[in-house]
């Protein structure tokens, strides 16, 4: 099998403010970093210690008999327990009580009060628990958006997906592996909505997804302690190598204003973008009066056209053009 470019995240150790935002931030790569102080968690976060804060406090919970959670086809069910009987779950390979099957995974991605309307706050779900860690102040107070409790099984793999903002995620307990791909690559990942159709991205379909060794891939392991800069945009895989529990800071680099107001996941595309897929979507429509040759010709008009005033420097316009050409084969395999 042919395999992708791989290349490791860079690590960087003793990382201040003033440096990430001089030397890491302007690169907008991901970057592990490695001796940021993120506070008494480290020490403190046990199971036992978890369930005994977290309390009886009920979570809503994603429970799989498979350890590839998939959201596009939803291979998983939400279910809700008490805080502290869940950690103890997870934090086992063989339940005595489950919902599923003996061997099920559980996933647990922390929510606003109003799941509808507000984003996730540790501060505001977990108070008691948000006292033991400390959020790296590498961004001002008020681009802060989220920060959300991530508690995973071991051996539990996340889709693949993007974030419109940039985050860092706080690996506190266990060990993680991550695999990023970049927004560059997006055209070769198999696309629906913010997901990627590729579930299994070590032992891809190749038949079904040929297209997807020609995304490089970055990799990383997250050691307890460490700190994940990912970007908007770039798109993540996890896998957790053992139980593991993280937190993951989101915030706004953008204007407020160019968010949707009514996201609070922060995974919705910018307003500007937003409306800029429908114009274009409402001109495709537009082109769909003309014969079958003369569609070909304006869209690759317009494809030249999106090229010259959209892409960064550096890219391959005739790569470029022949990877948009081919994607309305390959953005919805069979």
């Amino acid at each position: 099998m042919e395999l992708q470019e791989k290349e490791n995240v860079s690590i960087f150790t003793d990382v201040e403010k003033e440096i990430f935002l001089r030397d890491i931030y302007p690169k907008r790569r991901p970057a592990v970093l490695r001796g940021v102080g993120l506070g008494p968690c480290l020490e403190k976060w046990t199971v036992e210690y978890l369930g005994q804060k977290g309390g009886n406090k009920e979570v809503k919970i994603h429970v799989s008999t498979m350890p590839q959670m998939d959201f596009l086809r939803k291979n998983f069910a939400y279910k809700t327990l008490p805080f502290n009987e869940f950690v103890k779950r997870a934090s086992e390979r063989q339940h005595s009580d489950f919902f599923l099957c003996e061997s099920e995974s559980y996933y647990l991605r922390s929510l606003g009060e109003d799941v509808r309307k507000e984003p996730a706050d540790l501060t505001k779900q977990f108070p008691d628990l948000a006292e033991d860690f400390h959020i790296p102040q590498f961004f001002a107070a008020d681009e802060f958006f989220s920060s959300v409790f991530r508690i995973s099984s071991c051996g539990l793999q996340l889709w693949t997906h993007y974030d419109v903002m940039d985050n860092l995620l706080a690996q506190v307990t266990g060990r993680k592996r991550v695999v990023l791909y970049s927004p560059q690559d997006a055209l070769h990942l198999y696309l629906s909505g913010d997901k990627s159709e590729v579930l299994d991205i070590d032992s891809p379909d190749l038949e079904r997804f040929p297209e997807f060794v020609k995304a490089r891939r970055f990799e990383c392991v997250l050691e307890p302690g460490d700190l994940l800069f990912i970007p908007a945009l770039w798109f993540r895989n996890t896998l957790a190598l053992q139980f593991g529990i993280g937190v993951n800071v989101f915030w706004r680099h953008l204007p407020a204003d160019g968010y949707d107001k009514r996201d609070p996941y922060g995974n919705k595309d910018p307003v500007a973008a937003t409306r800029a897929l429908q114009a274009l979507e409402r001109a495709l429509h537009t082109l769909d009066q003309l014969p079958a040759e003369y569609r070909d010709f304006y869209g690759r008009r317009m494809i030249q056209r999106i090229q010259e005033r959209t892409l960064c420097d550096g890219l391959s316009s005739r790569e470029e053009s022949e990877n948009l050409l081919a994607s309305r084969q390959l953005t919805k395999p069979g």
